[in-house]
């Protein structure tokens, strides 16, 4: 079956959600059960695996359709909640899912306001909130016009070294995430997720794309798919190798980045939330550029989450995962704390500053830029082992030179100094998520207050 560019764009997406056998969950290798078998891709009434499959799925505009089966991968589809979407239902016994039905979470109705006639009771709060509304917004105009009075114009954009130093006071975690005028770069818009008990529960909502979602079986294993937006410009590794930058679009696809990572690191607490997830194997070719040029995070099969209410942490059998070009040095000599979550938060720093190396490296000063390469392209070979790594990240102690082009320029100078904060060998003393982003996003506005002046 051959798939148009969209669509094979968006499978490969839905690779990187960890919904296709691409996931690193290895199936199980306990006694097999006999199962009923009931779906389009059944050759046979019944299948094995290592457990049974009652799934209900709806897709936009049909009525829900049931499918059982049997299940030796994605283990974790089990322990979700049902929605307005998919019910998923699992048992571990001999045709255990024969005479199971499943309903799927009604969507609630808005109750109607009924109306009885008294039409003055109604419109007089009404407009008295308009008028509050109006006065409330008149007033906010005049503090913000003030504030921006008094702050004036003291800050230069050369001051990078200034710019990067976190506040007395911290970081205001969900605060500075809410309040955020910025994307989250993980494709989302604010950081607001809506849960589908799908791709380990990594949540999505409208501002993905949600496309449609299908159920298919492959060698007596079900597979949930989720369609979601084709990005065409394709990964930031692909889009760095024929483009090239200049400072302002560099910045806008660094902060895009770094709010996305910040969405991730942050565990949002509600009905609606989310735990707190580390990449685990952040580079270039996992960043998808959008049509607007802002950047999304991608594949996060090899992702981590911790929830503080559970403290539970599932790291796998292997804590050393990912790509070898991109592992921070603890990971490669093996002295990661395994057993606490911001350890792998740190690596993701670690890979996030090769990342900006990558874009600085593709951006214009003064008319001279230079061809893409990938991190310690002079050091290593094209596909170094762990052992090549672990000579030159850790024994040697290097990290990726710095041009000294960038200096020139205000916002790659901020650019570079933000790097060599994510690659302290000591992984503590890194930058976090949050902070990056609100320094990038200050760099942003001084920058956009300096085109006003001029």
């Amino acid at each position: 079956m051959t798939l148009d560019p969209p669509r094979r764009g968006l499978l490969m997406l839905l690779m990187a959600l960890g919904l296709t056998q691409s996931d690193p969950v290895k199936p199980s290798r306990g006694p097999l059960l006999t199962c009923t078998c009931d779906s389009p891709h059944c050759s046979r009434p019944t299948c094995q695996g290592a457990w049974c499959t009652v799934v209900l799925v709806r897709e936009e505009g049909s009525h829900p359709q049931e499918h059982r089966g049997c299940g030796n991968l994605h283990q974790e589809l089990c322990r979700g909640r049902p929605t307005e979407f998919v019910n998923h239902y699992c048992c571990y016994s001999p045709l255990c899912n024969q005479n199971v039905s499943l309903v799927l979470e009604a969507t609630p109705t808005p109750e109607q306001p009924q109306v009885d006639g008294q039409l003055p009771l109604i419109l007089g709060p009404v407009l008295a909130f308009l008028a509050l509304v109006a006065l409330g917004t008149l007033g906010l105009w005049h503090v913000r016009r003030r504030q921006e009075k008094q702050r004036g114009l003291h800050s230069e954009l050369g001051e990078s070294s200034l710019i990067l130093k976190a506040s007395e006071q911290g970081d205001s975690m969900l605060g500075d995430l809410l309040d955020s005028d910025c994307t989250t770069g993980s494709g989302s818009g604010l950081p607001f997720l809506v849960q589908r008990t799908v791709a380990r529960q990594v949540a999505l909502v409208e501002c993905v794309g949600f496309i449609a979602s299908d159920m298919t079986s492959r060698n007596s294993s079900t597979q949930l798919w989720l369609i979601t937006h084709y990005h065409e410009h394709g990964s930031l590794y692909d889009f760095l190798q024929r483009q090239t930058l200049e400072p302002q679009l560099a910045l806008r696809l660094a902060v895009s980045a770094a709010c996305g990572l910040a969405h991730l690191h942050v565990e949002i607490f509600g009905t609606q939330g989310k735990p707190a997830i580390a990449h685990r194997d952040l580079k270039s070719r996992n960043v998808l550029v959008k049509s607007n040029l802002q950047c999304c995070i991608a594949d996060l099969g090899l992702a981590v989450m911790h929830s503080q209410g559970s403290d539970y942490l599932d790291i796998g059998n292997n804590p050393r995962v990912g790509t070898k070009r991109y592992m921070a040095p603890e990971v490669l000599d093996e002295q990661i704390r395994t057993d606490c979550f911001e350890s792998y938060k740190w690596t993701d720093i670690w890979a996030f500053g090769l990342v900006l190396w990558e874009i600085t490296r593709r951006t214009t000063v003064n008319g001279i830029v230079e061809d893409y390469r990938p991190p310690f392209y002079d050091v290593v070979p094209n596909d170094p082992s762990f052992e090549d790594m672990k000579k030159v990240v850790c024994v040697d102690q290097q990290t990726p030179t710095i041009p000294n082009r960038l200096a020139a320029d205000p916002v790659l100078s901020g650019l570079a100094q933000m790097m060599r904060e994510c690659w302290y060998p000591n992984p503590s003393a890194r930058l976090t998520a949050l902070r990056i982003k609100k320094t990038l996003q200050k760099l942003s506005n001084s920058l956009e207050k300096a085109k006003v002046i001029h």
